[in-house]
C-alpha cells in the first residue's frame, strides 16, 4: 500500500478541489449532435497529480473527485461514479503508469496520448453497457453514436485536457516542489 505524506495529501486535496471548481465552472458542449457531452477540464488537476505523485495517486483523486461528483453535484449517483471512474481512471492509469517509467517530456506526451485512447476505446463498451441498461438509450442508438459522436468526443476531451496538462505541468510542479 502505497502512504502519502502531509504535503501530498494537502496537494492532492487542492488538486482534487481544483478539479470540482473546474467541472462546475467551464462546461462547454463540443459536439453538435450531442449536447448533453460536455466537455470540462477537471481532469487536468488529475493528471497534474498523477504526474507529481504517480497513477496510484491519480486515482485516489479520482475516487474523491468522482465521489463528491456523484453524491453532492450529479444525478448520476452510483452509475455517474462508475463511469467517472472508468474514463478517467483509464486515463490517469494509462497515462500515470508511462510518465512513471519515462519521466521526460517524451513520456509525458506518450503518456497522456496513450492515456487519451485508453479512455477512448474504454468508453465504447462503458457506453454500450450503460446506457442502455441505466439511462434507457436504446442499444442500436448508442451503437450508431460510436464513430460520430462518442468517440470524437472522448478524444477531443482528452486531447485538451492532455495539452492543458502539458502547458502547466511544469509550473505547477516547480511551485508545489518549492513548498
Amino acid at each position: 500500500m502505497m502512504k502519502f505524506g502531509v504535503k501530498q495529501m494537502v496537494t492532492m486535496a487542492v488538486l482534487g478541489a481544483l478539479s470540482i471548481v473546474l467541472m462546475l465552472v467551464v462546461r462547454l458542449p463540443i459536439i453538435p449532435a450531442a449536447p448533453y457531452l460536455i466537455y470540462e477540464p477537471a481532469d487536468v488537476p488529475i493528471l497534474v497529480g498523477t504526474f507529481l505523485f504517480g497513477p496510484i495517486a491519480g486515482l485516489a483523486i479520482t475516487a474523491i473527485v468522482a465521489a463528491i461528483q456523484a453524491t453532492i453535484l450529479s444525478a448520476d449517483g452510483l452509475v455517474g461514479f462508475v463511469m467517472h471512474m472508468l474514463a478517467t481512471g483509464t486515463f490517469v492509469i494509462t497515462a500515470g503508469l508511462i510518465y512513471k517509467k519515462f519521466h521526460s517530456i517524451k513520456g509525458a506526451i506518450a503518456g497522456l496520448a496513450a492515456g487519451t485512447l485508453a479512455m477512448t476505446l474504454m468508453m465504447i463498451p462503458v457506453n454500450l453497457i450503460i446506457q442502455p441498461n441505466f439511462y434507457g438509450t436504446p442499444y442500436d442508438v448508442v451503437k450508431a453514436m460510436i464513430v460520430p459522436v462518442l468517440i470524437p468526443f472522448n478524444l477531443i476531451k482528452a486531447g485538451v485536457n492532455s495539452a492543458i496538462t502539458l502547458v502547466i505541468y511544469k509550473t505547477i510542479s516547480k511551485i508545489v516542489h518549492k513548498i
